[in-house]
């Protein structure tokens, strides 16, 4: 674990810039993308500010190159990321799982936008968040994280890289439109711990690219073109990477690549949290969408209603231990508000057994005002 190194300061600035200038804090040195709107941004910044911290840029022929291309040069030793949209996201899905099976750590940023298909490209959703779980086929787990500001497009960005060089693992940044094109005040602090990959701690000839040594499930990398020669496949495969197409070896490749994630499930999950000791009813909600919540908690409060706020700031792996948490308290009803037909009110529902779910889950291109959800509130209560 490193500590980034530079001059503090407040700028004002888009979320797709923090984004792009959070991946160069948090030691990025390849982009690969390809531009799509709302997040073309990201691609533009990094062009210009990669080659000022000897890094590389690459504008790629499309998105099933542009994730492939960041594959690589994960294993050459570098962060890298790549940045798109609900369809580039579309494109990119069978890489995703091959990333989950190669262990490369990755960075993905999604900056939703309406759909299906070419949809609204110009205006914000919240559309994507069951495709940034489930895109690749297969079991696995995933990190997906979702910031509601400029200022968390900074932090969430950085923690995406420390989350992926942790766990060998692509992660997702999904925001939306709006923060991605908004501007605010973003304080870019030094107060930052960064983390790196796990290096090899036997010599070339003893290693074996997955073999595991730590609890944490988590093999060593190695870098590609030196000493240490491996092989390593999308197939399911053994410690050494050699392809294996027993049953045995696909349980036991499977439920470790799911299995280092579950674990580490508080290490990852984050939230935050508000009233949540004596509330009756919670509102949940995530990204955009929860900005105009806290206004509609001080009102009700004030009008004597027991109303607590949750705003996932992580939405995969999913918080069922939150969820817990919340039964625990004597919560009898929990309001989930997205933007979107219904995707993480169904992870919610799970918990029926502990409290009653409903929701404001609407595919719109407009985040809720704090009146329509104080409506919405009214005639739950």
């Amino acid at each position: 674990m490193s500590k980034a190194n530079f001059k503090e300061r407040r700028i004002l600035t888009t979320g797709n810039y923090a984004c792009a200038e959070a991946a160069i804090t948090a030691g990025c040195l390849y982009f690969a993308g390809y531009p799509i709107t709302p997040s073309s941004e990201i691609a533009a910044y990094m062009s210009r500010r990669l080659p000022e911290v000897n890094g590389t840029f690459v504008q790629m022929e499309d998105e099933l190159a542009s994730i492939t291309s960041c594959i690589g040069a994960s294993f050459t030793g570098k962060k890298v990321m790549t940045a798109t949209s609900g369809p580039g996201l579309s494109l990119m899905a069978e890489s995703i799982g091959l990333a989950v099976m190669l262990e490369a750590p990755t960075v993905i940023v999604t900056i939703m936008r309406g759909g299906p298909s070419t949809g609204q490209p110009t205006n914000a959703s919240q559309s994507d968040i069951y495709q940034t779980r489930y895109a690749s086929h297969g079991d696995y787990e995933i990190i997906v994280l979702t910031p509601s500001s400029v200022q968390e497009m900074y932090d969430l960005t950085i923690r995406a890289f420390n989350l992926a060089e942790k766990y060998r693992i692509p992660v997702i940044v999904a925001s939306d439109g709006i923060v991605g094109q908004m501007m605010e005040v973003v304080n870019i602090h030094s107060n930052i711990e960064l983390i790196e990959r796990k290096k090899p701690h036997v010599p070339p000839e003893k290693y074996n690219p997955f073999e595991i040594f730590d609890d944490d499930l988590v093999p060593e990398m190695a870098i590609a073109g030196t000493d240490y020669s491996f092989y390593v496949s999308g197939l399911t495969h053994d410690i050494e990477g050699n392809p294996q197409m027993t049953p045995e070896a696909a349980e036991t490749l499977i439920k470790r690549l799911c299995e280092k994630i579950r674990k580490a499930r508080t290490d990852i999950n984050d939230w935050e949290e508000e009233y949540l000791d004596d509330s009756e009813i919670v509102i949940l909600s995530y990204g955009i969408n929860a900005r105009g919540i806290p206004e509609v908690i001080e009102k009700a409060r004030k009008e004597g209603y027991k109303v607590g706020l949750v705003r996932l700031k992580s939405l995969w792996p999913f918080p069922d231990e939150l969820m817990e948490k919340i039964g625990q308290m004597g919560v009898s009803k929990v309001i989930v508000c997205e933007m979107n037909n219904g995707m993480i009110i169904r992870e919610v529902q799970r918990f029926r057994h502990l409290f009653s779910v409903s929701g404001i889950t609407i595919p719109t291109t407009v985040p809720f005002s704090p009146k329509f959800i104080y409506k919405k509130l009214m005639e739950e209560v």
